[in-house]
This record gives structure tokens, C-alpha cells and sequence, in this order.
């Protein structure tokens, strides 16, 4: 096991069983992951800079430099390019409830702790005076282009509707997707909708109206970059995407629907590159845990139909 410590200067479509699938149960929740430990292939290890992999479809480095920003970088085999922008993919950024922005993003909350167990990252934040809650986060390679991320929070005071703002940058991957339910700017069929620039700059897709009422309480008009979102369509699954034109690259984001209740975006071509999923939502009391899971896949010459499957995959691999 190795320890580093950084100190910064300042709910479901397909039911699934999972009879070989080691259940981690935290507040009600489950997360799940295989049994066996990862290959070597699939594991994280300590680096000079962070924490490498190299799985054989995917290679860089978690917490470059020691800091808590996700991959970055994010290479991927055949194309040998740096996918990830300087803030990484699968970082935690905004920290949020109906009441407060807990600093202004875990990237710089001080006294993080990373280790490497059996072949998955874990990194643990311990609550302090601008943080009344714990946070940690497990990352873990279940195929070459495929990593799961899981997300506990422990309360120390009552969080109402609390979020982890789970955030991706990539470089290229112009053109976002979320797959919403049925509306008249998908033909009145479920699928995905690709997000142009003449819907807003900053569109979000809520699960339900109570997600809508979450994103609109005040949260996101806290400094530093408040943001007016777009309310658009409700989402039909928590399954966003960003395709690269030159390399053919499908950049996949995931959820159960009982975990997010929003995913984001900017508009195609808007220059952050990004996708957002908005965890959690929920009330936890002084003393609870709760956890979320979200899962990303990079794939090449990925169809609709396949992302689409790859969500049905993963639902029934954990059980939701």
C-alpha cells in the first residue's frame, strides 16, 4: 500500500443480479466490483507524478503532481493523444447543498490522502472547518476502457440535498450527447440529443422536477463562477457522451439513475469540452453515509446503440 498526503498552498432501467460481484454497502447503497483483484494491467501503482496506469487501451496518470484533479494525462493506444484537458476527467469539483458551496472545489481542499490497494485508488478527504463531512473515492479499472469511480460522503452536520459535481475535460471531443426521454427536439423518441449551441451555453438535463428544483435552490449562484443553467430535457438514463471527429473516439459517462440526478454540458465546440454528473441529491443526516457510482468508457468507433448497451451492462453488473 502506498500512502501520499498533498497540502495546497492555500434509481433503475435494468435489473441485474450479481452473483459474482463483491457488493460494498454504505447507507443503504450499494457499490459492487468484481471479486478477483484486478491484473497487473488494470491496476494503479505509484508514480514519480501521481499514480500511472496502463491498461492496455488507456495509459497516464491519477492526481498528477499530487493533486486531486483526475486523469490528466489520459492517452489513449491507437491514437497516442492526450485526451484529458489541465482540470482532468472524473475529478470532483464542486462541492454543494441546498445551503452552502463547501469551498470552492475539492481540488483544493488540503490534507487529501491517496493509496493504492489491490490495484484501485482510493483517495480520503477528512472534514474540516469549510467541510462538514468526510469525502472519499474509489477508482477502479474493471476493463481496459472502462473505469469506475465510487464516491462516499459521511456527514457531520445534516446536508440537505447534498452534490458532488463529478467533472470531465477533454480535449477535442467537440460534440456533446445526452440520451433523454422523448421531446419534440428528438423527433418524440428517447435517445441522444446532441447539445447546440442555440439551447444556452450551460445545459443541464434533470432526472425529475425535484432535480430541477435542487439545481435552481441557489447552489450555483455561489462565487467564485456562478452559472445560470439551461433547464432541458429530462434525462432518460444518466448516459452522456462526447464524440472526436478526427479520431473516432466516443468519450462515455454513466450513472444509476438513483445516484445522479443531473448530467450537464456546455454547447458543441464550447471550449471547457466537458461533462458534468450531478451525484447524489439527497439528504444526509449528522452521522450517515451515502455513496455514488458513476463509470467512463473511451472506445473507438462506439455507435449509439452501443453506448447505449454499455449502460445496460453496467447497471446489470452492479445490481441496479
Amino acid at each position: 500500500m502506498f500512502h501520499s498526503t498533498w497540502h495546497p498552498n492555500r434509481r433503475c432501467w435494468l435489473k441485474g443480479c450479481g452473483a459474482a460481484l463483491l457488493g460494498l454497502a454504505w447507507g443503504g447503497r450499494r457499490a459492487a466490483f468484481t471479486e478477483e483483484a484486478p491484473g497487473s494491467a488494470l491496476a494503479f501503482r505509484a508514480a514519480e507524478d501521481g499514480f500511472a496506469f496502463e491498461t492496455g487501451e488507456l495509459s497516464g496518470t491519477l492526481r498528477p503532481g499530487g493533486r486531486p484533479i483526475g486523469l490528466s494525462p489520459l492517452r489513449h493506444r491507437s491514437s497516442d493523444r492526450d485526451l484529458a484537458q489541465q482540470y482532468g476527467v472524473c475529478s470532483h469539483y464542486r462541492l454543494l447543498d441546498a445551503d452552502a458551496r463547501y469551498g470552492v472545489a475539492a481540488w483544493d481542499w488540503a490534507g487529501s490522502v491517496a493509496e493504492v490497494e489491490d490495484g484501485a485508488f482510493r483517495a480520503r478527504w477528512t472534514r474540516d472547518d469549510a467541510h462538514p463531512f468526510d469525502l472519499q473515492v474509489l477508482y477502479r479499472w474493471s476493463k481496459p476502457d472502462t473505469l469506475d469511480i465510487v464516491t462516499t460522503v459521511t456527514a457531520a452536520k445534516d446536508l440537505k440535498h447534498f452534490e458532488s459535481f463529478l467533472a470531465s475535460y477533454f480535449q477535442g471531443f467537440a460534440d456533446p450527447y445526452v440520451y433523454v426521454s422523448a421531446c419534440p427536439e428528438t423527433g418524440g423518441r428517447e435517445g441522444f440529443l446532441l447539445a447546440e449551441e442555440r439551447y444556452g451555453v450551460w445545459q443541464m438535463f434533470p432526472r425529475d422536477e425535484g432535480a430541477v428544483a435542487m439545481i435552481q435552490d441557489g447552489r450555483w449562484l455561489h462565487e467564485p463562477h456562478p452559472v445560470q443553467w439551461q433547464i432541458m430535457p429530462r434525462y432518460a438514463f444518466p448516459l452522456a457522451m462526447r464524440r472526436d471527429a478526427e479520431s473516432g473516439l466516443a468519450a462515455v459517462l454513466m450513472a444509476p439513475q438513483r445516484d445522479c440526478f443531473a448530467v450537464a454540458t456546455p454547447y458543441r465546440g464550447e471550449g471547457h469540452r466537458s461533462l458534468y454528473l450531478s451525484l447524489f441529491g439527497e439528504d444526509v443526516k449528522a452521522g450517515q453515509t451515502a455513496t455514488a457510482r458513476a463509470r467512463l468508457v473511451i472506445a473507438a468507433s462506439l455507435t449509439d446503440a452501443q453506448a447505449a448497451a454499455r449502460y445496460q451492462d453496467y447497471l446489470a453488473e452492479i445490481g441496479a
